[in-house]
């Protein structure tokens, strides 16, 4: 017999506020409030914007956006925002869903994917399961009709068949989307990675990857629009409320608009039921120019809705409410540049339309000069993708070459990021990024932090005309005693801000009153603790939502440091960085779906299991690894270092421990040398290996005269003074390197850059830009001493081949033009200063044209 509402009360303790938005309409409100009711719960519809008494009150907000006046009031109070989805399928598992797989956030990209799983590698089955979880995805572990994507590498699986047989509208993609996506952090288009033909294995890579039209920018590409927009047909609908209606506007005079525009926009306000301001306590919205003055700061902190002129033309525009931070141009901008962006110059590269207007727009928000043209002044190139002629040549000259998510995150964090972060370095083959510009949101807290901090106080009196005089500060008047929404008494004599706190539950504890900043808990100190009586109840709240979403988290960190990422050909089962799964726990994952626990608690009994890391060890050169048949010896190897404490890495940078048959010149060993490693013979290696126990390294030093006599180094004295040279050996050296030179480019970029220097392939231009900032820099550290070695030389790696000794002249000529001393020298030099760890003379090895072979 089938249970009815009445035999389930699933929602009994929930009180769910339902919001009505454009893609949520009042017919599907009502019944979504119906079966929440039928099933215990506490339904109520808004059709307006939700009040701070309705948040106080309810559990749970359902809603298909976050672009509804409340949402950050319910961020900050740790109150769940979820999709109607949420609800059916709370109902069909007969308990609550996890609020965060029905997010409706755009941050959470996977939001709307349901994903399974084809014939495809365990390890990266189980990376796309953790990364989609983690992003608000769901898993299936059956094909069916709410699947939207299967992740498959052909057209001939079991489920693949299903889906073509059914005609079910699931996409059938590659796990290299996947992959991208993730490193990428935003969502792109599936249509590269689609089978049966997608476009990222076709051998023509070199056409031209075609724009999309980035629909989400219109409107927002610019902070100050040049006129009054006319609406979009069919933004206001028959019954439909206008977006101001019942709102109190003011717009500050910092908008420097003249007199007849300004009364265009208050009677657009006020035709739309709004009413139009002059006092900054009174309003609901602030619409300004600049992130300053004591009118944007006692709105900020008040929570009130700030936005400027191009926010409020969006929502004349279109008749849909939209948050100010969710557009960066939405927002006011800063009078101070980013600290370090003014001295920048960039260049766009392949974003065309809105795109390009915007980063236009952003680059001059964070203070830096953006260039039509890129010249070798420039610092930085910003494209779409990494095919085009000036993605060549920036590279040429050392430009640094970037997509802008490093722009936008720069800007959202206000601070300056790494360019060697790996997402602002990734290009998906035959994806274009101007499709994702501008999804990037700004964050609150990072704004209290820079521009209203609650501990800058105000006067607290109304400002006079010597105060913030660049600005409008009338009417900026601090509240007398005035009660907020929420109950609570703000004293605007003490602060000039009203602080406002959670109405308690309990009417008759005793109401407490701080001096403190607002007690709603910011985004960024979610472990704060409110002076109120729901003190005890928000942080319960709190740990069981961060407990939810622990076990996803978890697995997607663990996946997402795995070298290779989640594509076909990844890891091994017995690599060391995948997650071992219990195959009982598999089994009974598959029929549930409920994969995110049981993976997360696979990898931390995993973690328990072994003992701590002990050293980090480089091997090179060891016999008993090499050839073919002999991966499967290595990986247990591995497995059984690991067990000992001994974690086998491949980069130079993360060993302590370098493990030699004898000196060799591998690119491993001469990396390894410049950090100064513990450097011990193979037989280390075996002895762990046949005794089972760690030994120790003092009893295994590498012992190798002949190759120290040969070389003209001794391998104890290099290491000392790597240590004193602190990767800092070829600190202002600019070596280039001949194109098809022996070894490979590669080897020899990574020895210079592990001795502190750069190296480039020499294509018959010099990148000397970057290398005279860096000069410029060192000049004033070092207080005048000019004399540093190779400061005003550079040098070419080269052999004595005619193909490479073409390009000597022009090499000379080019150097002696930028007033620098040429020299072309062989390998040796390198490889010789490399492993003595000290510079050496370059005439010993140079090249001239009577060597040629």
């Amino acid at each position: 017999m089938a249970q009815t509402g009445e035999d389930i009360k699933l929602f009994e303790q929930c009180r769910i506020c339902i919001v009505c938005t454009p893609d949520l309409s009042l017919e599907t409100a009502e019944q979504l409030a119906a079966l929440i009711e039928e099933y215990g719960g506490e339904p109520s519809i808004h059709q307006s914007s939700l009040t701070e008494d309705d948040i106080s009150d309810c559990t749970h907000v359902v809603s298909s956006t976050i672009n509804f006046e409340a949402y950050d009031l319910t961020h900050r109070v740790l109150i769940p925002v979820v999709k109607p989805a949420w609800v059916h399928t709370s109902l069909a598992k007969r308990k609550l869903a996890n609020p965060r797989q029905h997010s409706p956030d755009p941050r959470l990209f996977f939001k709307d994917v349901v994903v399974t799983c084809g014939d495809i590698p365990e390890g990266d089955k189980d990376a796309i399961i953790g990364g989609v979880l983690a992003k608000g995805g769901l898993y299936s572990s059956r094909m069916s009709q709410t699947v939207t994507h299967l992740v498959d590498l052909t057209l001939e699986s079991d489920k693949a068949r299903i889906m073509q047989a059914k005609r079910l509208n699931g996409k059938i993609v590659l796990p290299h989307w996947f992959d991208d996506c993730l490193k990428l952090g935003q969502r792109i288009d599936e249509r590269p990675y689609t089978l049966p033909d997608p476009e990222i294995l076709r051998a023509t890579h070199d056409v031209p990857i075609r724009p999309l039209d980035n629909k989400e920018l219109a409107g927002a590409s610019t902070p100050e629009p040049s006129a009054i927009p006319s609406p979009v047909s069919g933004s206001r609908q028959k019954g439909q409320k206008s977006v101001f209606d019942g709102k109190r506007v003011m717009l500050s005079p910092d908008l420097s608009i003249g007199s007849h525009l300004r009364e265009s926009i208050e009677d657009v306000i006020t035709r739309g039921g709004a009413s139009v301001t002059a006092n900054v306590n009174e309003a609901d919205w602030l619409i300004c120019r600049f992130r300053d003055g004591v009118v944007y700061r006692t709105a900020s902190r008040q929570n009130k809705e700030v936005g400027n002129l191009s926010w409020l033309y969006s929502l004349m525009t279109f008749n849909r409410y939209s948050r100010p931070l969710g557009q960066m141009l939405h927002y006011p901008v800063s009078r101070t540049p980013i600290p370090g962006f003014d001295k920048l110059k960039i260049s766009l590269s392949n974003y065309v339309g809105e795109a390009r207007i915007f980063l236009e727009n952003l680059i001059a928000a964070t203070g830096a000069e953006c260039t039509k043209t890129l010249k070798q002044e420039n610092t930085h190139l910003i494209t779409a993708h990494g095919n085009s002629e000036k993605c060549s040549a920036a590279r040429e000259w050392g430009l640094q070459v970037v997509n802008h998510l490093w722009l936008e995150d720069s800007y959202a964090k206000w601070k300056l990021q790494p360019v060697s972060e790996p997402r602002y370095n990734h290009f998906p083959k035959r994806s274009h990024l101007g499709e994702i510009a501008g999804q990037t949101m700004l964050d609150r807290g990072v704004l209290e932090h820079h521009f209203f901090s609650s501990e800058d106080t105000e006067s607290s009196g109304p400002p006079s005309a010597m105060q913030d005089d660049d600005e409008n500060t009338t009417s900026v008047e601090p509240p007398a005693e005035k009660k907020n929404k929420l109950g609570e008494v703000a004293s605007g004599a003490t602060h000039g801000t009203p602080q406002v706190k959670i109405k308690s539950r309990r009417p008759s504890e005793k109401k407490t009153e701080t001096p403190a900043r607002s007690r709603l808990i910011p985004d960024d100190k979610e472990n704060d603790t409110p002076s109120s009586t729901n003190s005890r109840k928000s942080k319960e709240a709190a740990t069981a939502r961060l407990h939810d979403y622990a076990p996803d988290l978890a697995l997607y960190e663990k996946e997402m440091k795995r070298r290779g990422g989640v594509i076909y050909g990844g890891r091994r089962k017995s690599d060391e960085d995948r997650v071992k799964l219990n195959p009982k726990k598999r089994r009974s994952v598959e029929p549930t779906g409920e994969s995110g626990d049981e993976l997360a608690m696979d990898v931390k009994r995993a973690k328990k299991s072994r003992p701590a890391i002990q050293m980090h060890l480089l091997i090179t050169g060891y016999q008993k690894w090499v050839g073919k048949g002999n991966e499967k010896k290595l990986d247990a190897d591995k497995q059984r270092l690991r067990e000992l404490g001994i974690m086998m890495v491949q980069d130079a940078r993360r060993c302590t421990h370098l493990a030699a048959p004898s000196i060799l010149r591998t690119t491993k060993f001469v990396n390894a040398l410049a950090y100064a490693p513990v450097i011990v013979n193979t037989d280390f290696v075996t002895q762990c290996l046949e005794k089972q126990k760690l030994a120790d390294p003092a009893d295994f030093p590498l012992v190798d005269e002949a190759a120290e006599k040969k070389f003209h180094f001794s391998l104890a004295d290099a290491v000392d003074k790597a240590k004193k040279n602190k990767n800092k050996l070829l600190r202002g050296f600019r070596i280039y390197c001949t194109e098809d030179i022996r070894g490979g480019f590669d080897a020899f970029k990574s020895i210079v850059n592990a001795n502190g220097g750069e190296c480039l392939l020499f294509k018959g231009r010099l990148a000397l830009t970057s290398n005279s900032r860096r000069e410029e820099s060192d000049d004033e550290d070092s207080e005048g001493e000019t004399d540093e070695p190779g400061r005003n030389e550079v040098f070419l790696l080269s052999s004595a081949e005619p193909q490479h000794a073409r390009l000597w002249p022009r090499f000379r000529q080019v150097a002696t033009d930028v007033k620098r001393t040429p020299w072309i020298v062989r390998v040796d030099w390198l490889l010789d200063m490399a492993m003595a760890q000290e510079l050496q003379a370059p005439a010993r090895y140079e090249l001239t044209e009577d060597m040629v072979e």
